[in-house]
């Protein structure tokens, strides 16, 4: 049994508090539950105060629903928030990543998250757990840990961080991942859970999946998709996680434009590879890139007055490193999904 966050949040109370909460800027059901249970922790050690909070959006319908239901208490961050509170936990990011609006320079007081780094940042606490699954994991073991009763909405929260950052266990194998789920399932609402997870989507949604599709490219193992403008980033990962159901892929590779960024997503069903470093490979600094297992995700600036053979030169630049550096063959060359399809069926 280990309960050193416990500890460290009961023995620095009284500098902690006010404690703000920073996910990354676009949070996933991962980085949500995380910092509601680090909230809820904080509370309860100690009684520390504390405010949830992200750069940008929360993007995706499920991820919408997670909030509006659980009534997670996550806000847009705010230019005073730094100012009021002194202390910051780093849930589901680190320092330097380019996917948090954390100030550079700064040192924040925890760190708590399940991505590959390279030298450990500087806080006053670290729980970085690279074998994880998911950042939930961290969280909800010390909660289990302490063996008090866990709020139905939390569990609830925290079931499926676990869940949706794993791909439902495909993305790990983890005994202890399993088990943690396990023993979190009884203490949450399965049937809100199920709402969470089969939300209603507008309209523009499949309209968007449909332009994924017809932008699909195949070549060998790998599928790519540049979808153009996207109105939330979170579709790009979205994408790329539903493109690996097509029958004989082991990566998929996704674009997507949102402001003056590109957002990448890269996932692979090969267990022995790591996405992230094959990712920081292709983008111009690894800063710019980051993952765990078999996903990977990051963003760089092209620019919002670039034109449009700018921002096609870029997606065809990442798309030809990626060929280079997972050495497709020489010899072949992308094909249209709908038109692959249509060539093996004629063949058969």
């Amino acid at each position: 049994m280990s309960l050193e966050l416990s500890h460290f949040l009961e023995s620095h109370k009284d500098s902690l508090s006010p404690l703000l909460i920073l996910t990354h800027d676009y949070p996933d059901p991962d980085a949500l539950a995380s910092a509601f249970a680090l909230q809820h922790l904080a509370e309860l050690n100690g009684g520390i105060k504390s405010r949830i909070v992200y750069g940008a959006v929360i993007g995706r319908i499920e991820n919408q629903e997670m909030v509006r239901l659980l009534k997670i208490p996550a806000h847009k961050i705010r230019p005073s928030d730094f100012r009021k509170h002194a202390s910051v936990a780093l849930v589901d990011t680190q320092p330097g990543f380019d996917n948090n609006s954390f100030p550079r320079g700064k040192n924040p007081s925890i760190i708590i998250d399940q991505h590959v780094v390279g030298p450990l940042p500087d806080a006053d606490f670290k729980l970085i757990n690279t074998d994880a699954g998911a950042t939930s994991m961290l969280l909800a073991r010390e909660l289990l840990d302490l063996d008090v009763e866990i709020p139905v909405r939390l569990a609830t929260a925290l079931v499926y961080g676990i869940l949706s950052d794993t791909l439902d266990f495909y993305r790990t194998a983890k005994q202890e991942t399993v088990d943690t789920y396990m023993r979190l399932v009884p203490s949450c609402d399965v049937h809100m859970l199920a709402h969470i997870q089969n939300p209603s989507r507008p309209r523009k949604f499949f309209r968007d999946l449909a332009r994924c599709i017809a932008r699909s490219r195949i070549r060998q193992k790998l599928l790519v998709s540049h979808l153009g403008e996207v109105d939330n980033p979170d579709l790009v990962a979205q994408m790329a996680d539903f493109l690996m159901a097509c029958e004989g892929m082991q990566w998929t590779f996704c674009t997507g434009r949102h402001g003056e960024n590109l957002h990448v997503s890269l996932r692979t069903s090969n267990r022995e590879v790591e996405a992230g470093p094959v990712l920081r490979d292709i983008v111009n600094h690894p800063r710019h890139a980051g993952g765990h297992g078999q996903i990977a995700g990051g963003r760089f600036r092209v620019g919002k007055s670039q034109g449009e053979e700018v921002w096609e030169k870029t997606e065809m630049m990442l798309t030809e490193r990626l060929v280079n550096r997972l050495h497709l063959r020489s010899n072949t060359e992308f094909q249209s999904l709908v038109d692959f399809g249509i060539s093996k069926r004629t063949e058969g």
